[in-house]
């Protein structure tokens, strides 16, 4: 074979090549795009469904929860405790910080600005009621102000117990958040950091929250 021919053979397989990588890098992008459709229309159904249930069955299903938490192993083991702070259509989380100030507990919340989100600690129930209300109409600390940081370098030993709030789950431990990926970042940073620290999770789902497996598409960077 002609040298010329051997390089056209070799340019040829090249193109092939770069035209099998392109088409599955086409084809992951096709499949993230209807991932997220599918979750924009969750997301819109989950909404809709929310706005119709009334406040006593929301207060009645969160007293139920609540109990459950306190029964459970894992927060009676738990210390380090990290807890959303909650607004309409979630379990209310209220009863649930008042017990863990009463135990003790250390209480590290979110605090968001921008793409970031950070837990800090949270040291009584008259500082959480005095706490700033976001545009989403969520009890949030400033996020400049000075607050011990459950990551911080000098003293932030990471969080026993995350308590996450979602938008939908399944009952193998799928979950969606509002589509920021506050929850996902976060974690997969602390577990980066705490490589060794055993962490336990719980989701506090209403039973309207509750989804099929097939109706909650999970991409690679979701955290179950």
């Amino acid at each position: 074979m002609s040298a010329s021919r051997r390089q056209l053979q070799t340019d040829f397989t090249g193109l092939d090549e770069c035209v099998s990588i392109a088409s599955d890098k086409d084809k992951a992008r096709m499949a993230s795009t209807i991932q997220n459709g599918l979750k924009v229309a969750l997301r819109k159904s989950m909404k809709d469904a929310l706005k119709c249930l009334e406040p006593e069955a929301i207060k009645r299903q969160s007293h139920a929860v609540t109990a459950k938490v306190l029964q459970s192993e894992s927060f009676r083991q738990a210390q380090r405790v990290s807890i959303y702070l909650s607004t309409s259509g979630e379990v209310d989380t209220t009863e649930l910080l008042c017990e863990m100030f009463r135990l003790e507990k250390m209480v590290f919340v979110p605090s968001y600005e921008g793409a970031s989100m950070k837990m800090v600690r949270l040291r009584g129930m008259e500082e959480y009621e005095s706490l700033p209300l976001t545009k989403w109409n969520i009890k949030q600390p400033d996020f400049k102000e000075t607050r011990e940081d459950a990551m911080t370098k000098v003293v932030g030993h990471g969080i026993d117990l995350f308590i996450v709030p979602g938008v939908a789950f399944t009952r193998c431990g799928a979950r969606m958040g509002h589509g920021m990926g506050y929850y996902d970042k976060f974690l997969r940073q602390h577990s980066d950091k705490y490589p060794h620290k055993k962490i336990s999770f719980m989701a506090l789902a209403l039973n309207e929250h509750i989804v099929s497996q097939e109706d909650l598409p999970m991409d690679n960077h979701d955290v179950s």
